[in-house]
């Protein structure tokens, strides 16, 4: 993360640390297995240099059930600690650990940060780095890392090929013994998408075979002032591109569900810049609407408000919210997008016939038709739990929020308007609530390339509609 602030808070907390490295992990003490997580969740950072209570905390006021612990770091030489503090086996926070999980929830443990010696940096071999990452993942029973590299640590090609290297070749240890471990990494960004050290970085990962599951941005501290929810979403859709240029047999909606996005709350490092409330809703929107995989903030310990708005504080926002806001808003992302549980398939009208995007087209505007039945992607909808039908990363949208008969329909950035909303209706109908009328089929043809339109529900045989169940 871009926190400049990082390496003052680690020494302030040592005395805190200290209390908890003396308490020492009790005879026995274990982690248990975790359940994992949803295809889309939100997982805040947490700082673990404070309370042990932490996601507790935050778990009871807003039921947000998924945590990133910050961080791991070398405590001297190629030993991984927290913070470079704290054992990794400390008491506290393993029964912390356990009791999120008793209650359905889950941990990612993050290496790295903006401050601190990043645990591949220290360790000057695949097996010694190896080895320790296996600590680290065995001592909490963890499915999942995180692997936040910036500054001095992004620049270093050695460190980053040896730490890939030592990833994928513990992926491969534990495949063998039926244990999956996702590898997500965490890199700074510009609203123009990646820079080329973090480029080479994840060609390096691809490179050595390293199954990377999760590329998280941290969409902060560009520097400008800007619209910092707008900001977030134009390095989302580059961050896209970029890693279709690497992953070069991945779907679109594939690529989509390998994002992350993580901004800083409220006022940033560079002051002039603030991510609002405004913001946290505009991006779970569109993380959403994109099949995004997951959405973090930094961090757990600042989502409230300051005393005083315009503050830039290591323990609240320094804008206008109530506690726990940007919590409760990214949860929202949690289960949704086209995850688990939400239809997905054809859609079936008139003649048999399929509703079909245009020539496959991601485009904005591309028309919807429809089109025989030919089982491609651009035949896939998604019934999301908005009411919104996706295909192709993007929603069945109505040209221009028109609500008049004759309204074309047509693919368009998810954006949660009254366009973009479908309901079952009456005899098979699919109707757009905001206008009162039904999807229909224009002039009662089923030919092939017949655009779709809104108009008055008539239950006739060109507006009656098979959804995916």
């Amino acid at each position: 993360m871009s926190r400049s602030r990082l390496k003052s808070l680690i020494a302030a907390a040592i005395p805190l640390t200290g209390l908890l490295v003396g308490l020492g992990p009790a005879a026995g003490a274990s982690v248990n297995p975790g359940p994992g997580f949803p295809a889309h969740f939100a997982a805040p950072y947490v700082e673990t240099w404070g309370s042990t209570s932490a996601m507790a905390n935050a778990q009871a006021a807003t039921g947000l059930k998924y945590y990133t612990l910050a961080f791991v770091l070398s405590g001297g030489g190629c030993n991984a600690n927290w913070n470079g503090t704290t054992s990794v086996d400390d008491a506290g926070w393993q029964s912390a650990i356990n009791n999120l999980r008793a209650s359905g929830g889950d941990v990612i443990v993050s290496f790295g940060g903006a401050s601190g010696t990043e645990i591949g940096q220290a360790c000057g071999s695949v097996s010694t780095l190896q080895a320790q990452y296996k600590k680290v993942v065995d001592t909490l029973n963890l499915t999942r890392i995180d692997l936040d590299i910036e500054g001095a640590a992004l620049n270093d090609t050695a460190a980053n090929d040896r730490r890939n290297q030592a990833l994928a070749a513990l992926q491969q240890q534990y495949a063998a013994a039926g244990k999956h471990l996702a590898i997500d990494y965490t890199l700074p960004v510009d609203p123009t998408g990646l820079g080329s050290n973090s480029l080479s970085l994840l060609n390096n990962a691809h490179s050595r075979g390293l199954d990377v599951s999760l590329v998280n941005i941290m969409t902060m501290d560009y520097g400008p002032s800007m619209d910092m929810g707008q900001a977030a979403i134009n390095a989302a859709n580059a961050l896209h591109g970029q890693l279709g240029n690497i992953w070069t047999s991945k779907t679109s909606d594939q690529l989509w569900a390998m994002e992350g996005n993580t901004p800083m709350i409220g006022v940033n490092d560079s002051t002039n810049e603030v991510f609002t409330t405004a913001n946290a809703s505009t991006l779970e929107s569109f993380a959403a609407s994109h099949g995004i995989q997951e959405l973090s903030f930094w961090s757990l310990g600042r989502d409230k408000a300051c005393a005083t708005n315009g503050t830039l504080s290591d323990t609240c926002s320094g804008t206008p919210q109530s506690a726990y806001q940007f919590a409760r808003t990214f949860n929202a992302i949690t289960g949704s997008g086209g995850g688990t549980g939400s239809p997905t398939g054809q859609i079936t009208g008139y003649g048999g016939k399929c509703v079909d995007v245009a020539a496959a087209s991601t485009a904005n505007g591309a028309a919807v038709q429809l089109y025989d039945c030919n089982g491609t992607a651009a035949q896939s909808w998604t019934v999301a739990s908005d009411t919104s039908l996706r295909a192709l990363g993007k929603c069945m949208d109505i040209a221009s929020g028109g609500t008049a008969n004759g309204s074309l329909v047509q693919l368009y950035d998810c954006n949660g308007t009254g366009a973009q909303k479908w309901q079952a209706g009456t005899g098979g109908s699919l109707v757009n609530p905001q206008s009162g009328r039904c999807l229909d089929a224009t002039g009662v043809s089923s030919a092939n390339g017949t655009r779709l339109q809104i108009w008055d529900c008539s239950g006739g045989a060109n507006q009656k509609w098979n959804l995916p169940s």
